[in-house]
């Protein structure tokens, strides 16, 4: 059996909201392994890791920068929070959210590219960090352009023009006068940032989280001790409201909390007498899935592991662009 470490239960109790001990039986049933806990967790409703996976904290920016029918969206990493309030930094990421434009999501492309000023963007970054004194890393990019219309950018927690703590992006393909479109994607942007669909359509949802979502499901349904035809169509009405919930245009719009955002899309089409398609968005909220070191455990977090000698966890995520 894989030890449980007070840094694996503290890791799981900030990602789950669950418990110290329910944590720590959740990792002894199985075996340690992180994510198979979180499932274990949510099976037997203490958790709703969905909702909280996401938290994990990593500072730096999320930038956007648009430029007609197309949009970018960054994020650049640093170790504190000190440091995405740096005026070079800050510098830094709003180019680079500009020279995506041109490079795309390829972020190895970005890093070779021209930077303002002299040098490749990689050797501007390694000059940040000798001269800023703090690791930093540009993580990941992403591009999205429309044939006609507009791409609509927001950013949440905004510390300077076009960088913060969550950058959106959405498109809109239509013929309507661009005020109107800027001012229905600033909506949706708004929602998005909100709400956390992670797909367009229950369509376009991962088949893996599907069957995640799926598995979850079942072990819940059988918990109920109800008959096997039962539990089959408790498990298929969950994974419709899950599709239904996690599928950006079948969201209940958060402005008005009644209308799904299709609809939202399809009066505003009607009152321009145009067509309106939602074609696609982008969210980056900063620090999505990068665990930060940990400095110190709680004495309570320790004897819930059965240690008396807290364990540093590593940090991961995107090394530099060299």
């Amino acid at each position: 059996m894989a030890e449980i470490t007070a840094a694996s239960v503290k890791e799981l109790r900030e990602r789950t909201g669950a418990g110290m001990m329910d944590c720590k039986k959740a990792l002894a049933e199985n075996n340690g392994e992180m994510e198979a806990s979180i499932d274990w967790l949510r099976a037997k409703g203490l958790a709703a890791a969905a909702k909280k996976a996401g938290r994990t904290a990593a500072e730096g920016l999320v930038g956007v920068a648009v430029e007609g029918t197309r949009g970018a969206v960054v994020e650049v990493n640093s170790e504190t929070d000190f440091v995405a309030k740096n005026e070079q930094f800050q510098v830094f990421v709003g180019n680079v959210a500009r020279l995506a434009l041109q490079h795309g999501s390829d972020v190895g492309a970005l890093g070779a590219g021209q930077y303002p000023g002299g040098g490749t963007v990689a050797e501007k970054l390694t000059d940040n960090i000798a001269t800023i004194g703090e690791n930093q890393s540009l993580r990941r990019a992403a591009l999205l352009e429309v044939g006609e219309g507009v791409v609509v950018p927001y950013v949440h927690n905004a510390v300077a023009p076009g960088m913060g703590k969550i950058g959106v992006l959405v498109a809109l393909e239509s013929a309507a006068a661009p005020e109107t479109l800027t001012a229905l994607g600033k909506q949706i942007a708004m929602h998005v940032a909100a709400a956390h669909p992670m797909a367009l359509t229950a369509e376009e949802l991962p088949a893996e989280l599907i069957e995640r979502e799926r598995a979850i499901a079942m072990e819940k349904a059988r918990e109920s001790g109800k008959p096997q035809n039962i539990v089959e169509k408790m498990v298929e009405g969950g994974l419709a409201k899950f599709r239904k919930e996690h599928a950006l245009l079948t969201q209940l719009f958060v402005i008005d909390g009644k209308t799904p955002v299709a609809e939202v899309v399809a009066a505003a089409a009607k009152d321009a007498a145009t067509g309106i398609a939602l074609t696609g968005f982008v969210r980056f909220q900063l620090g999505e899935g990068i665990e930060k070191k940990v400095d110190d455990f709680a004495a309570e977090v320790a004897a819930a592991a059965g240690t008396n000698k807290p364990v540093l966890s590593g940090a991961e995520g995107a090394e530099p662009v060299t």
